[in-house]
């Protein structure tokens, strides 16, 4: 594998990829949260369906910890050639380089994601819009479901975190998160394009909670 992580297209537009799927949410963000990812051969055919509940996390923890088991199953199963498709643009994006990772939470997990990365020969990873991923989409949702004691499928009204439930195991970072005030309330000005908000100034930490008002 080169310095910057990924191969050239010239470099492996012969090779056989294995394409992974992955997704995570929450409900509440934080809140009840879980990933899932469907994993396919190079025909095509589904080799591995990985989900798990993860407890009170955030959307962006939880897209690591799918990214984290992706790359897992991976390594356990010599794939020389794996391309990740996520709906994460975030994660996305850092993993290409293209943004920082500024958040002391997801930092362990980015720098984790990046070490198992290279240990795999053709890696590449791409974004997709949610439509595209909606069988990952589904294995987390049923992660949540499993690990919040009810049914597949019934509405939800997040309650506190229950025991894991877990579809798959596979080795991921959990940071203990340390106590920390409540921040003071701060006013940002933005615009939306394309369903993501945009701050004119300003940054906010991931895993915040905010209310938007529209003007």
């Amino acid at each position: 594998m080169n310095g910057n992580l990924f191969d050239p297209p010239a470099a492996s537009a012969t090779a056989e990829w294995f394409t992974a799927h992955c997704d995570g949410g929450s409900r509440g963000n934080p809140g009840p949260s879980g990933y899932g990812a469907v994993v396919e051969d190079p025909r095509g055919r589904v080799v591995a369906q990985l989900s798990e509940f993860l407890g009170i996390q955030t959307n962006n923890y939880a897209e690591y910890s799918g990214l984290l088991a992706v790359l897992a199953w991976a390594i356990e199963n010599s794939t020389k050639c794996l391309r990740v498709i996520s709906d994460s643009e975030l994660m996305v994006k850092q993993m290409q380089g293209k943004y920082a990772v500024k958040s002391p939470v997801l930092r362990p997990l980015y720098e984790e994601a990046r070490k198992r990365a290279r240990r795999i020969e053709h890696f590449e990873i791409r974004h997709t819009l949610r439509g595209g991923n909606k069988e990952a989409d589904e294995l987390a949702n049923q992660a949540m479901d499993r690990g919040m004691g009810r049914p597949a499928g019934e509405p939800v009204t997040p309650p506190a975190a229950r025991p894991y439930g877990k579809l798959v195991t596979t080795p991921i970072l959990r940071p203990t998160p340390s106590p920390a005030a409540k921040p003071a309330r701060q006013v940002l000005e933005g615009y939306v394009k394309d369903g993501v908000v945009h701050l004119l100034g300003g940054e906010l930490p991931d895993g915040i909670f905010v209310k938007i008002v529209r003007e």
